[in-house]
C-alpha cells in the first residue's frame, strides 16, 4: 500500500461515475473499500463487481460499521444532506469528505494537469492520461467515465504527475465551491466555456468567473493550453498573465484536414512549421478538437511527438460515447450497433448528426431512446421538435420508474414521449416489452443499417440481446 493512505474507506453514493472511479483507485492501491447507494446501473455497477468491491442498496449505518468503523467516509453529491450513514460517521468522529476533497488530498501531484470546460473534459482527461501512461510518466488520474483503454477510470500512483477531469459543478450539497477548486493545477487544459448549471451559476458572468478563478489559481510559471476557436474560453482568459498556448483551426497548434470514416478519424496537427499526421479510432468530428488539445498539452510538457501520435492511435475511447457494440463489417447481419449516453433530445440530435455523416442513406438509422429525468418533464416537450430528423425510426422502451415529489407533476411515460416525438417524426413508437423490442429491431434490420441505443440507463440487457441476435 502507498504511504499515507487510510486502511478502510466507505463511499456513500458509490455508484456515481466519479465516486466509483475513486473506489476502484483506492481498492487497487490496497485500501479496503466498501460502499452504498440508492440504485445501481451498468456500466458502473458491473465495473465495481469486476473489481470485487462490495456495496449494498440503501443507507444502513449498521452495515457500514460491519467489521469495524471505516477510517473515513466519502460522501457522494447525490446521497443527500441528511444521509443517516453520514450522520452516523460524524457522530463517531469519522472524517467525512466530498469526492473532490478526497481527490485533492490523495490524487493531486506536484505537477497537476486539470482538464476543464463545459464539454470535452472527460474525453480529454482520459486521452491525456493515456498519453502520459504510454510515455512512461505513471500519472495518477481521474475522469468521469469508463475507458476502453484504462483498467479503471482513476488511479493512485507514485508518479509526479496527475491528470484530472475538472468539473465546475459544486463540490457537495454543503460546499458550493466548484470541484476543480480542490485540484491545485499547475497545468490547465481548457476546452470550452459556455454558460451551464444555472442552479449554481445564476448568471453567465458568475459561470465565467469560476473558470477565471481556476486560471488565476495556477502558479506564476504555470501553463494554460486553451481552445482558440471557443469564444468562451478565449474570453475567459482575456487579460490572464499566465503563459497560454492555443490550439484550434489557426493557432499555435493548428489542426485540419479532418477526415471521418467508420474506422475513426484522420487529421493533421501543425506546430512551428512541422506537420504531424494523426489517426484515431474515435468517432465524431468534434473529437478532432479534443485530440489537438491533448497533443498540444502533451507536447508542451516534453513528450515526443512520435509517442503522442502512437498513444492517440491506441486510445479506444470512453464507454457509452459512440461506443460500437457490434461492428457491421464483421457481423453476419452487416448491422452496426452503437451505445451512447446521449440522454437529452439535444445530445441525441448531435449524436445522430455524426452517425448520419458516417452512415449516409440508404443506410437506415434506428434509435432506441430513453431520456434522463429532465427530458421526461412535460416542459421539455418542445425540445423534441426535429431532434430525431437524422433517424429513420425512433423506439421508446419501457422507461425507468421515477419518483415524483408530493404534489409534483408526474413525468412523461413511454407512450406519451413517443407521441411527443411523433409530432415531428414520421416513425416513432413505444414498445413496453423488452423482448418484443429486441425482436422488432432484429426483424427490421438490414445489411448496412445502424441501431443506436441512446440514453442514461443500461437498457436492461436489450443491447446485449440485440447484439446476440445480429452477430
Amino acid at each position: 500500500m502507498m504511504k499515507g493512505l487510510p486502511k478502510h474507506i466507505h463511499i456513500i453514493g458509490i455508484c456515481g461515475v466519479a465516486t466509483s472511479a475513486l473506489a476502484i483507485a483506492f481498492h487497487k492501491a490496497g485500501v479496503k473499500v466498501t460502499g452504498s447507494d440508492k440504485g445501481f446501473f451498468p456500466p458502473i455497477s458491473t465495473e465495481l463487481e469486476r473489481h470485487g468491491i462490495p456495496f449494498y442498496a440503501g443507507w444502513h449505518p449498521e452495515k457500514m460499521a460491519e467489521g469495524g468503523l471505516p477510517d473515513l467516509v466519502m460522501v457522494g453529491g447525490a446521497s443527500g444532506t441528511q444521509n443517516p450513514e453520514t450522520a452516523y460517521a460524524r457522530e463517531r468522529g469519522v472524517p467525512a469528505y466530498s469526492y473532490p476533497e478526497l481527490v485533492g488530498r490523495y490524487l493531486v501531484k506536484s505537477r497537476s494537469i486539470v482538464c476543464a470546460g463545459t464539454w470535452g473534459k472527460t474525453s480529454s482527461a482520459a486521452l491525456l492520461s493515456h498519453i502520459l501512461i504510454e510515455a512512461g510518466l505513471d500519472p495518477s488520474y481521474m475522469f468521469g467515465g469508463v475507458s476502453l483503454s484504462h483498467e479503471a477510470p482513476a488511479a493512485l500512483t507514485d508518479g509526479g504527475w496527475s491528470v484530472l477531469e475538472g468539473d465546475e459543478y459544486k463540490s457537495s450539497p454543503t460546499d458550493r465551491s466548484p470541484k476543480f477548486s480542490h485540484y491545485k493545477p499547475t497545468h490547465l487544459l481548457l476546452t470550452a466555456v459556455s454558460w451551464d448549471h444555472a442552479d449554481m451559476y445564476p448568471t453567465e458572468a458568475s459561470y465565467l468567473q469560476a473558470f477565471k478563478g481556476l486560471a488565476a489559481s495556477l502558479p506564476e510559471d504555470g501553463l494554460i493550453v486553451a481552445n482558440k476557436d471557443d469564444g468562451g474560453a478565449a474570453g475567459t482568459l482575456a487579460g490572464s498573465d499566465r503563459r497560454i498556448v492555443w490550439y484550434g483551426r489557426d493557432a499555435d497548434y493548428s489542426y485540419g484536414g479532418v477526415k471521418r470514416s467508420r474506422s475513426g478519424l484522420e487529421l493533421a496537427i501543425e506546430r512551428d512549421g512541422r506537420s504531424f499526421s494523426v489517426a484515431s479510432p474515435l468517432l465524431g468530428a468534434f473529437q478532432g478538437e479534443n485530440i489537438a488539445g491533448c497533443f498540444a498539452m502533451a507536447h508542451e510538457i516534453g513528450i515526443a511527438p512520435e509517442t503522442i501520435v502512437a498513444a492517440i492511435a491506441s486510445f479506444k475511447g470512453i464507454k457509452r460515447r459512440l461506443e460500437r457494440r457490434l461492428d457491421g463489417d464483421a457481423a453476419a447481419s452487416g448491422v452496426t450497433v452503437f451505445d451512447d449516453i446521449a440522454h437529452s433530445p439535444e445530445k441525441a440530435s448531435s449524436v445522430l448528426k455524426e452517425l448520419r455523416g458516417i452512415y449516409p442513406a440508404p443506410a437506415a438509422i434506428v434509435v432506441v431512446f430513453e431520456p434522463n429525468a429532465g427530458g421526461r418533464e412535460r416542459a421539455a416537450a418542445a425540445k423534441y421538435g426535429g431532434a430525431f430528423k437524422d433517424a429513420d425510426a425512433v423506439i421508446v422502451p419501457r422507461l425507468t420508474k421515477l419518483k415524483t415529489a408530493d404534489g409534483g407533476e408526474a413525468p412523461m411515460e413511454g407512450g406519451e414521449l413517443a407521441a411527443v416525438i411523433s409530432r415531428t417524426h414520421r416513425d416513432a413508437a413505444h414498445i413496453d416489452d423488452d423482448g418484443a423490442l429486441v425482436e422488432k429491431l432484429a426483424a427490421r434490420a438490414k445489411k448496412g443499417d445502424v441501431i443506436a441505443f441512446l440514453g442514461s440507463h443500461g437498457f436492461r440487457g436489450m443491447i446485449e440481446g440485440t447484439v446476440e441476435k445480429l452477430s
